[in-house]
């Protein structure tokens, strides 16, 4: 499609600095083009407010604002956790947000008549990807505008220039220009010192936490958290029923103001390059560790070990932006399939960034302590272990066998 006959673009609007400036950007490249703006509401709460004001000022014609916390937490974030895919240490907080914003916006744009979308990622990140590829699979046929591998700059300092051009209004100085992505289940930082990999992090900095507190300002005495999983799902915090949201957000909290959740990665990226950040995630690595332990009570031993081996590539497809595809469906049936029996509780102790197992229990433990006691039992035959080992090791004993008569 030619430029010419490009009238109405829905861009992906966060509100931050490099969609701020694709507004003016689409207008001046796309022949003075419709621009409407959609904003995805994953969670990020205070970065939502003004957005409206400003996305009209620079141009666009109108913006959504669409609430997908809970689709986001009950489709995507959940089935993430219950598969326990992490993708090297990171829980994947950006990743499976994509998709679920992609395909609200493909929606949009069908319904408005657009004739392009447009996403501010850059031709560096795993972002565009995501985006792209939820794209096709609802509109293969949807014209992508992409302008960081379209346009000539070439740095976020550039774009500040831009903005400061056009007189777009940011909320960031040259100072403090991370690059971020927060939604409900994490915050994400990257750029500025931290592109040193020998630079530690300034964790105990004023403002650069923003979900918690680092281990060393986190309270001296320990924090403990109890949570009701039924079928995997989290159900209950601390004996009330509550949505896996609401869970997730309480969990934020208690566990920011415990130092829980800080990871510093340099990870490696879809498109071959290695990348430094540090995510926080308090209300999600809370979570993880918390099914994780209920598991080991409830799956036997091979699901347990298949389901491990599976979730990296659980983990790979959604870091890859391939939630949409058979293999994610498959895998989720799998998962769905193991999480029949996760029900029960689990306590955790909270403590400067540490998160200490404290008991589980559950109704469909595999677990049997008169079977595993070090004590006196009446129910395992300690004499039938002589014959397993025998049959176990045959065949290294038969090896071992050829090997001493083919050396002599």
């Amino acid at each position: 499609m030619d430029k010419k006959d490009i009238k109405k673009v829905v861009l992906a609007y966060s509100g931050g600095l490099d969609t701020s400036i694709i507004i003016p950007w689409l207008k001046e490249n796309y022949n003075n083009c419709e621009v409407i703006a959609v904003s995805g509401n994953v969670g990020q709460a205070d970065e939502l407010d003004g957005l409206e004001e400003k996305a009209l000022k620079t141009g666009a014609s109108k913006l959504y604002v669409e609430d997908l916390t809970d689709e986001f937490v009950d489709e995507y974030v959940i089935p993430t956790m219950q598969a326990g895919a992490k993708y090297e240490e990171y829980l994947l907080g950006t990743s499976f947000a994509r998709p679920v914003i992609a395909k609200r916006i493909v929606e949009i744009a069908k319904k408005e008549g657009a004739d392009a979308i447009c996403h501010g990622c850059t031709g560096k990140g795993n972002d565009q990807v995501r985006f792209e590829l939820t794209i096709k699979a609802f509109a293969p046929d949807m014209k992508i505008i992409a302008p960081w591998r379209e346009w000539s700059i070439k740095s976020r300092e550039e774009e500040i220039d831009y903005a400061e051009a056009h007189n777009v209004p940011l909320k960031i100085n040259r100072e403090t220009n991370y690059s971020k992505d927060k939604n409900l289940w994490h915050l994400s930082h990257e750029g500025l010192d931290l592109e040193d990999a020998g630079n530690e992090p300034q964790y105990e900095k004023a403002g650069f936490l923003e979900m918690g507190v680092s281990p060393l300002q986190a309270p001296d005495k320990p924090t403990y958290v109890e949570i009701e999983f039924e079928k995997g799902k989290p159900v209950a915090l601390d004996g009330k029923k509550m949505s896996a949201k609401d869970i997730i957000l309480a969990l934020n909290k208690v566990g920011g103001a415990n130092g829980i959740g800080l990871l510093d990665i340099v990870e490696n990226r879809l498109v071959g390059m290695k990348c430094r950040g540090v995510y926080e995630t308090p209300g999600g690595e809370i979570l993880y560790k918390a099914h994780s332990y209920l598991e080991t009570l409830c799956l036997d031993k091979y699901t347990a070990h298949k389901k491990q081996e599976l979730s990296v590539c659980f983990a790979e497809l959604v870091y890859n932006g391939q939630w949409f595809t058979p293999l994610r469906e498959a895998l989720t049936a799998f998962v769905d399939k193991t999480q029949e029996n996760v029900t029960g509780k689990v306590r955790l102790k909270l403590y400067k960034g540490n998160i200490i197992k404290a008991g589980a229990w559950s109704d469909y433990s595999l677990y049997s302590e008169e079977i595993a006691t070090f004590g006196e039992d009446h129910v395992y035959n300690q004499a039938d272990a002589t014959g397993f080992i025998e049959l176990f090791g045959l065949p290294i004993k038969v090896q071992a066998q050829v090997n001493q008569k083919n050396n002599k």
